[in-house]
């Protein structure tokens, strides 16, 4: 079964207020700009500006004035989430006699290359870890888990990167295991994007966080459905709470573009860097390259497999053509 099968889809226009979504059919409810950001207003900001520019992605403009309307509500209500998962956690140790560690609270976050889904995971760690109820937060990306560019183009998916397919995803699947378990340095591997690759010396080591932050385009996706109809365990198996980073594929496309032509000017020009024969092309040859690497593998890839996935989500965070978040739909409990 295609993960589009899995869940009905609901409207993602622009339009906010009186919604559909808001009826009892709807699973989720939703809340417009305003009216979200009037859910943290107590809560301090405890985000810099010198801050927000080490968490911004290549040509992301999240603003101070973003993270307060936006992300501070979001991480208040999944503090709420938190706490309360403590306490069925705790009533759960009383009621079988256990007497077993928590484990980590665990959060997917899933969206299309260009939206922005790396600044909301990095954002939403620093945010979440000045709450003096979970101070240790750590943020790992699926990135680490693709498989190395040999293996790639050993099995002839070097051009189909950040598909489904091309990442281990038993070796990802452990891990999150492994840290929902409450075990000890759980180990990730380590992508560059500078290289492209996996670097084969370099780990990040998990120790038991209280909150634990998976950030990659496929997240979300369901379990594979095995020859005799059967179906296994998946990533998301594991989530307590996820967020999906929306927005119209038009402008994703756009900012994908846009994005291009800031690293054809920067990164592209490192002499280590994969793909510094992007760095001398010109302004139209650079749109073309861009616009045909967007049609041939991007957008197809959030088309077919990770836009699918987005009514899987616990929150869906709207963004508009100006990168700003319009709408939040809270799927209800």
């Amino acid at each position: 079964m295609s993960p589009s099968t899995q869940l009905p889809d609901w409207p993602t226009d622009d339009s906010v207020g009186s919604s559909a979504t808001d009826h009892d059919e709807s699973p989720y409810v939703e809340r417009s700009r305003a009216d979200w950001a009037e859910l943290a207003a107590t809560t301090p900001m405890t985000i810099t500006d010198e801050t927000l520019a080490r968490l911004r992605g290549v040509h992301d403009p999240t603003s101070l004035n973003e993270v307060a309307e936006v992300y501070l509500p979001l991480t208040r209500l999944l503090s709420m989430y938190v706490h309360h998962t403590g306490e069925l956690h705790h009533a759960s140790n009383d009621f079988l006699g256990l007497s077993v560690r928590r484990t980590p609270f665990v959060i997917g976050v899933a969206g299309s290359v260009a939206v922005g889904k790396s600044t909301t995971a990095r954002v939403l760690r620093e945010l979440l870890a000045s709450w003096p109820e979970h101070p240790r937060v750590s943020l790992v990306t699926t990135d680490g888990f693709l498989w190395p560019n040999a293996e790639l183009e050993r099995r002839g998916l070097l051009h189909r990167k950040g598909f489904p397919e091309s990442y281990d995803r038993r070796a990802l699947l452990r891990f999150v295991m492994d840290v929902k378990s409450g075990k000890r340095h759980v180990e990730a591997p380590v992508y560059s994007h500078l290289s492209y690759d996996i670097l084969p010396d370099e780990k990040v080591v998990v120790d038991q966080p209280d909150i634990m932050i998976i950030e990659g385009l496929n997240v979300l996706q369901p379990a594979r459905v095995r020859a005799d109809g059967t179906s296994g365990l998946t990533v998301s198996d594991f989530f307590d709470f996820s967020v999906y980073v929306d927005a119209s594929p038009d402008d994703v496309k756009s900012w994908y573009i846009e994005r291009f032509f800031r690293l054809r000017e920067t990164a592209f020009r490192d002499p280590r860097s994969y793909f510094t024969r992007y760095a001398t092309l010109d302004e139209g040859e650079a749109r073309a390259t861009a616009t045909r690497l967007w049609d041939t593998i991007n957008g197809p890839n959030l088309m077919t497999n990770i836009r699918p996935t987005r009514g899987r989500a616990t929150a869906i965070l709207r963004k508009a053509a100006d990168h700003r978040v319009r709408w939040v739909r809270i799927r209800k409990i």
